[in-house]
């Protein structure tokens, strides 16, 4: 390298000098930053430095969790398109229509168009989504609630590949182990704390819990659940924990006996969500056990279906809508800035109703 011009810039040049001549060309992925320190013997602070000022000339592009490639024109069209891809599990449910609203109204307001897709929390139909989308071509920025986040996922591979093409993606309510892309969700393991708290606070000691096992979401707010228990110095007993999965939510009914099983012996517990916690007042009604008199029950989500059984619900609220317009803005500003910080957790409240009592001052 020159000694009579700065090291990065030689480096610079370098690079540019590859471009030119095709032994670099557009799309390739490039040298690494310990590939360029061991070649020309320079700090990486150099390397960085340079990368920068080839980025900034529009000679390179990083993609996040892929590396850096020579870039071409399709990136550069790629700031150019004007349509988002929304993926989320359902449609039906009473999180998703509000947080789609969301995300709808800040995409539409700034001249985005948005394309709606659905899993069913299916990881076959989310391949499909992906496929298509990769086929297509035509979005800038995709927007996913991951499908069966608490489990190793088969479409890795196909986000990779969305990524390497300089597609921007953002996660909503849970995310993937394993590949860096940023979400915006709730603070489960807050959430599983929280609840768990109120009801120790209210004098319980023999909580149980019901979590969602092939959803992320679920073994956060186990963590959480677990830092309450041992925070306050009781018992974690496996025999008071039931874990279930997507098909087992929808059909609560059929899970009466292991119900029965694992709290026969609680006065207070933790539900995954509404929905379950709504389910287990019908199964705990048709057994003769009295919410909250004989069990106490809490949940997250502070949805309709916490306030629509026979004793309201004491809830944690899903932000649904505040959510879905945080997760558009952030995608918006990673597809101005792809290396702009996205994460985003929602800080948790308690809506208190009368699924809970007072074990200390009950008569």
């Amino acid at each position: 390298m020159d000694k009579a011009s700065p090291k990065y810039l030689e480096l610079v040049r370098w690079i540019n000098t590859q471009i030119q001549e095709k032994k670099l060309t557009a799309g390739q992925k490039m040298y690494s930053e310990n590939e360029l320190k061991e070649m020309f013997g320079v700090s990486r602070q150099t390397v960085r430095h340079a990368i920068s000022v080839l980025e900034g000339e529009g000679m390179i592009r990083r993609v996040r969790g892929s590396g850096t490639y020579i870039n071409d024109n399709r990136f550069v069209n790629l700031s150019k398109r004007m349509r988002v891809a929304v993926v989320t599990t359902y449609v039906d449910g009473y999180i998703f229509p509000r947080t789609i609203q969301g995300i709808e109204n800040v995409l539409l307001e700034e001249g985005y168009s948005v394309q709606i897709a659905f899993t069913n929390n299916q990881v076959g139909k989310e391949k499909t989504i992906l496929e298509d989308i990769l086929n297509r071509d035509e979005v800038a920025g995709i927007i996913v609630e991951t499908t069966k986040s608490g489990i190793p996922n088969p479409n890795m591979k196909l986000y990779r590949e969305i990524l390497k093409r300089g597609i921007q993606v953002i996660f909503i309510n849970s995310y993937y182990q394993g590949i860096d892309i940023p979400h915006v969700s709730i603070n489960d393991k807050m959430a599983g704390y929280r609840m768990t708290k109120y009801l120790i606070d209210m004098g319980h000691t023999k909580i149980g819990g019901i979590f969602k096992l092939d959803d992320g979401q679920g073994q956060f707010r186990y963590a959480g659940y677990m830092e309450a228990m041992l925070e306050a110095g009781l018992e974690i007993d496996d025999t008071r924990i039931l874990w279930i999965d997507t098909v087992d939510i929808r059909r609560m009914d059929r899970l009466t006996d292991r119900v029965m099983e694992r709290y026969r012996d609680c006065t207070g517990l933790f539900c995954y969500n509404d929905e379950v916690a709504f389910g287990l007042l019908e199964v705990f009604k048709k057994a003769g056990i009295s919410v909250p008199r004989d069990i106490s029950i809490t949940s997250v989500d502070d949805s309709e279906l916490a306030v629509l059984g026979e004793v309201g619900i004491t809830s944690a609220p899903h932000p649904m809508e505040k959510l879905g317009k945080k997760a558009a803005e952030n995608l918006l500003q990673m597809i101005k800035a792809p290396f702009a910080d996205a994460n985003f957790e929602f800080d948790v409240d308690i809506v208190q109703r009368d699924s809970v009592r007072r074990l200390d001052t009950a008569t």
